[in-house]
């Protein structure tokens, strides 16, 4: 039947989401969620909202939650639009921005959803590596394109670009910068979100997720800040009610409730400390995170094995066969308990405490020092 389709639709590798597995007993630390739940007030708001009024659409330009978003983010209702995750987002920019032959830039590695988008709209992919240190390559401040995503923080290094070199990139590039936030809740650097810039840079857009710091990952919503003009030309390409009821009422409910938010980010920052400890000392060599998730690598080893066979322990981490992730697994930040079964199976596994003999351990502590040096903003 793939006649029919567009060709570009007929080759498209189709994005590949991390496993949600039917049956219960799974350690899962592979997809980023949250493992705590949203705000008490938010279950509340939904129950409450499950009545005789599922019958009705919701608001199309979700007007209540942006209000309440413009007071939390110290924007203007104009700048900010709903949609049903900020995947979908990044979907409306693309078709708003992208047509056969344009050219998308990005560094890599990075969320492989921006691949499948652009390739939906026939558009190029501009790939530029990032350097050893997952700071931004030179390479990205020349390009001439009507677009440049930056994922900040980065997944899956969980990497984080200061504002200050956001700033720079956006004087740098001739067409739109979306900054893709969805874990930047998570950064212990104060004031890094990008939000503010939307002020003073007319092509600046960030897009923002209540799926990872919020909980809310099952309610499928998001939010982008943008310049009022780029957010009119995002209305004129989404669905005619693109975010659903229950959504909206559930994050609404949790922007009024920031403390739970930051409460359980703190516990998260903790985790992924006590996380990042125990993978060095079994060997790994970490970057700096400042997601809900860290990048443990093993140079020179591929650790397909060792994802397949924590997935046959019932553990679950994202591996990705991509060239130059090989020696790679991104761990989601899970409870104590959790992180405490992973370190644990990790080591029997592995068969001893630190992975390979004393020269690979040199090695392992050398490169460990390298990335420390260059980034290393990680803190208890």
């Amino acid at each position: 039947m793939s006649q029919y389709l567009r060709k570009n639709i007929a080759a498209l590798a189709a994005y590949v989401p991390g496993e949600q597995p039917r049956d219960g007993g799974y350690v899962k630390l592979n997809t980023n969620e949250n493992p705590y739940p949203p705000s008490p007030r938010v279950l509340t708001a939904v129950r409450k909202a499950t009545n005789l009024s599922l019958r009705l659409y919701p608001e199309p330009t979700a007007d209540t939650l942006r209000t309440l978003a413009a007071s939390t983010y110290g924007v203007e209702v104009e700048n900010i639009l709903a949609g049903n995750g900020s995947d979908e987002l990044l979907s409306m920019l693309i078709r708003c921005l992208v047509g056969p032959g344009d050219p998308v830039v990005y560094p890599v590695p990075t969320y492989s959803l921006y691949d499948t988008l652009i390739a939906i709209q026939d558009g190029e992919k501009v790939e530029i590596p990032f350097g050893a240190d997952f700071s931004l390559p030179a390479e990205i401040f020349s390009h001439r394109a009507p677009l440049t995503f930056v994922c900040n923080p980065n997944s899956p290094s969980g990497t984080l670009v200061s504002l200050q070199e956001i700033e720079r990139l956006a004087r740098a590039v001739s067409g739109i910068l979306v900054v893709d936030e969805a874990y930047i809740d998570f950064a212990d650097v104060e004031g890094c979100s990008a939000i503010p810039l939307i002020q003073s840079f007319s092509n600046i857009v960030v897009l923002r997720s209540f799926s990872k710091s919020f909980s809310l990952a099952g309610m499928r919503i998001g939010l982008a800040f943008a310049a009022r003009e780029i957010i009119a030309g995002m209305i004129k390409v989404k669905d005619s009610y693109n975010v659903t009821r229950l959504s909206l009422v559930a994050a609404a409910a949790a922007l009024q409730d920031i403390p739970w938010m930051k409460r359980n980010v703190r516990r998260i920052q903790r985790s992924r400390h006590r996380l990042t400890r125990g993978l060095k000392k079994l060997g790994f060599q970490i970057y700096p995170a400042q997601a809900n998730f860290v990048m443990a690598r093993m140079p020179a080893r591929t650790l397909r094995g060792l994802y397949e066979e924590l997935k046959r322990r019932k553990i679950l981490v994202r591996y990705f066969a991509t060239p130059g992730l090989e020696d790679s697994l991104r761990i989601s930040v899970g409870t104590d308990e959790e992180i405490k079964i992973l370190l644990r199976e990790i080591e029997e596994i592995e068969g001893r405490p630190v992975a390979g003999g004393r020269e690979e351990e040199a090695r392992s502590k050398e490169g460990q020092a390298a990335m420390d040096e260059h980034i290393d903003t990680d803190t208890p």
